[in-house]
């Protein structure tokens, strides 16, 4: 953790404006690249994140400062993206249309922290390897993302699902073999990101 984000939840008591500028800052890099590995789609990420901030400014308005001192920013922002994106598939649900998918080029979003796509070798690889993440169910495919490609500790998801740091742990677990199952042959690639 950086001085920077560190020092996010004092900035944000001092000057909501200010501080919040800094939370974009730090956080819309990791959010778009979460946003994307759940719905496997460059500009409905972006339209997340932009969500995701949006009513994240809007409770933060409403928090007193003592509130906004006590924020711990990632897995706030975190679970707001996971609502925001749960409220989003709910809504398609019920309204269906017909999107094409955009092949991810790897470069859209990127990340300085190692995660599934490093240990992807190939183009192909990577798109099998995002497919697979968006076929899985939400309940595993939200703390695999999170653990493998965010880079989240267990606690910090446990505080975004808002569940026991062991319920997380095992639904990743749990995730991981759905994933592992669901690459087959290709296998391989879970394992490596698992150890």
């Amino acid at each position: 953790m950086d001085g920077l984000e560190r020092s996010l939840p004092e900035r944000l008591a001092a000057d909501l404006d200010q501080g919040f500028a800094g939370l974009v800052q730090v956080h819309a890099a990791p959010l778009r690249l979460y946003l994307l590995r759940l719905t496997g789609l460059p500009t409905e990420a972006e339209d997340l994140t932009q969500d995701t901030f949006l009513r994240a400014y809007v409770a933060l308005q409403g928090y007193s400062t003592a509130r906004r001192r006590a924020l711990r920013p990632r897995p706030w922002l975190m679970s707001i993206a996971t609502n925001v994106w749960r409220n989003d598939v709910r809504a398609k649900s019920r309204r269906p249309v017909s999107v094409g998918r955009v092949e991810d080029t790897g470069d859209a979003w990127p990340d300085e922290r190692p995660g599934p796509d490093e240990c992807a070798l190939t183009a192909a690889d990577r798109r099998v390897l995002i497919d697979a993440l968006t076929v899985l169910p939400e309940q595993y495919r939200v703390v695999v993302v999170l653990r493998h490609v965010v880079g989240m500790s267990y606690a910090e998801i446990a505080e975004v699902q808002r569940c026991p740091v062991g319920t997380v742990k095992a639904q990743v677990s749990r995730g991981l073999c759905h994933l592992r199952g669901l690459l087959g042959a290709e296998g391989r690639l879970v394992k490596e990101v698992a150890m």
